[in-house]
Formats: C-alpha cells, sequence, structure tokens
C-alpha cells in the first residue's frame, strides 16, 4: 500500500495508462508544462513528450472536438476541462456528437474518450468554478458519467475509463484533491468495475447514497449518528450513468430507509432520479420515503456564503432524524 493524494493518485494513475498504451493522449489548457491547475497532470509531459501531454489552446469546444476526431482515428485521449463551469462551451460537441456517434452508425464508430472534469465546490473559488453539471450528461444517452471519492477509486478508475470503448465523463471533487488514503498500485486489476457502486460503510438503520464530495462528508455524519445508536450505511455510487441499481436496492431492502446526498441542485438532480428507482422497486419495504439533502435551486452562490449552500454534517443528520422518527 502507498499513501497518496488524490491529485497525486489520478497522476499516477494517468501516468500508468500513458505507458501502458502509446495511443493514449492528454491534453487541456496548461497541463503539460504546468501540470495543470491543480497539479494532477505534473511532470507527465517532461516524461512523455509534447506529442502525448498537449498543452491546447483556451478553446474547450475545439480542445472536446480535436479529441473527438483522435478517438475516431484509433487513439485515446484524455482531455481536461481546467474548471467544471468552462465545460458548457463544449456542451454541443458532446450531447450532439461525442454521445450518438457510436449509436448513429450503429456500432461501427466508436469514441473512446475521456474528459476529465474538476467539480463542485468548498474550495473558495469565483463564478464558474464550483459548477455541478453531472445531472446534464447523465441525462444524455451514450455518455458514461463517474466519480471517485477516494485516491484508491481515482488511481483504479481513471486507468477503467481510458479503456472503455464509450466515452466517459470522469467527474473529479477538487476540494477533496488533497485527502490522502491509501492506494494498491501492484494490483493486477481494480476491486470493483468501473460502473459499479461501493458499500463503503456497512449498516443497518439507514441508507445514505451519495458520490463525489460528498462521500466524506456522509461517513463523517455515519460516525456521529454512531455516537447517539444509530447504524448508517453509506454507498458511494461511483457510477451516475449508469447507476448500479443492483447495490442500490440492495442496500434499501435492507435498511428500509434512503437519504440521498449531493452537492448539485435538487430539481431534475441525480438523487431525483434515485428515489423514483427505490420508490418503484422498494414501496413495501421502504419504512419511511426517500429524502435528499442537495444544494440549493439558485445559481452557486460567491464564495464568502457558499459554506450555507453546501450540505453539511448538520442538514445530513437532520434527514437522518426525519427518517427514523417518521
Amino acid at each position: 500500500m502507498t499513501t497518496m493524494t488524490m491529485a497525486k493518485a489520478l497522476n499516477a494513475g494517468l501516468r500508468k495508462a500513458l505507458a501502458a498504451e502509446p495511443k493514449v493522449l492528454l491534453a487541456g489548457e496548461d497541463i503539460g508544462k504546468l501540470g495543470g491547475v491543480f497539479r494532477v497532470t505534473e511532470g507527465l509531459q517532461a516524461e512523455f513528450g509534447r506529442d502525448r501531454v498537449i498543452d491546447s489552446p483556451l478553446a474547450e469546444s475545439g480542445i472536446v472536438g480535436t479529441a473527438v476526431g483522435l478517438a475516431l482515428r484509433g487513439y485515446r485521449p484524455v482531455v481536461e476541462i481546467q474548471f467544471d463551469g468552462f465545460v458548457y462551451p463544449a456542451f454541443d460537441q458532446l450531447v450532439s456528437q461525442v454521445s450518438r456517434l457510436r449509436f448513429r452508425t450503429g456500432g461501427q464508430l466508436s469514441v473512446p474518450m475521456v474528459v476529465r472534469i474538476p467539480y463542485g465546490g468548498g474550495i473558495g473559488a469565483i463564478e464558474h468554478h464550483s459548477e455541478s453539471p453531472e445531472a446534464y450528461f447523465a441525462h444524455t444517452p451514450g455518455l458514461k458519467v463517474v466519480t471517485c471519492a477516494s485516491p484508491s477509486d481515482a488511481y483504479w478508475m481513471i486507468q477503467q475509463a481510458i479503456t472503455s470503448e464509450d466515452p466517459v465523463i470522469f467527474l473529479e471533487p477538487k476540494r477533496r484533491y488533497h485527502d490522502k488514503g491509501e492506494v494498491d498500485t501492484d494490483q493486477q486489476s481494480a476491486d470493483l468495475s468501473l460502473f459499479s457502486a461501493r458499500v463503503v460503510k456497512p449498516g443497518t438503520d439507514a441508507t445514505l447514497l451519495t458520490y463525489g464530495p460528498m462521500v466524506r462528508t456522509c461517513l463523517e455524519a455515519a460516525i456521529t449518528a454512531a455516537e447517539e445508536g444509530r447504524d448508517l450505511e453509506v454507498v458511494d455510487l461511483r457510477s451516475l450513468s449508469p447507476l448500479d441499481d443492483a447495490t442500490i436496492l440492495e442496500s434499501v431492502r435492507r435498511t428500509g430507509r434512503a437519504i440521498v446526498v449531493h452537492e448539485a441542485v435538487g430539481t431534475l438532480g441525480i438523487g431525483a432520479e434515485i428515489a423514483a428507482r427505490i420508490q418503484q422497486n422498494c414501496f413495501y419495504e421502504l419504512d419511511a420515503p426517500v429524502l435528499r439533502v442537495t444544494g440549493y435551486d439558485l445559481p452557486y452562490p460567491p464564495s464568502k456564503v457558499e459554506e450555507g449552500y453546501l450540505p453539511d454534517l448538520d442538514r445530513v443528520l437532520d434527514a437522518v432524524d426525519r427518517s427514523l422518527n417518521w
């Protein structure tokens, strides 16, 4: 086991992918010499050269469009969108072209590319630097959407995403880049498929369903709840499209209660879809309605007040109280 931050784990995963397959290319704004704003690609250009770790122009639509052409020619491009709020100029490329090409050609063409997006708030940034755009992409058939929550998952999931034959939106919780954890880099393969959820803490009283930056918050909530004799299960979804229904439903059937937690706004968010699936499949096993703890339905606020916007320990525990006292 090696202890490393999530940013270093992503760097190690990208390095391993570059070394294993000459067709893997990285591209993005400032990812080469600088190593990216968050230093996720630090040192990779020096090791693999400017032809494989490419400093691109400041043009997200051009970055993604170029990656489409590379993918169609047999390469496996991994492009970085510097901040979540900058992905929107490339949105047309992703939903109109990238997501549809395999279906449009009856499977004759595939677009094996990865779009890395640092996402979420909690870093005191200005407007367009703390977005949670996951529902846009999960709503789009043809795109796979995944997000890591630990250094170990970051290391393995980025490699799995690069080997996927479908385009993958790879969401990285930016406020967790410096969180440390153990990574077994000597494994021959990851212990879960890219599209599987993980029970990160077993429990019996209620299920917290979450992903990305909120996994740590929900684990902290479970520790606090345990002091009051409440045993919470925490499930890290990992994949948002497709969802791992089997793991989600099995957990909720055991506990009888479900609370979905995410930073993104509540209306038409990932939590709404999960709540619908649970209601349809676990109606008779539920002891309380499915509850959601989310960001508020407004644009991401200025950094001075973002802590009042983001779901926190108190809001999660309040939902737990409401569910258990229903």
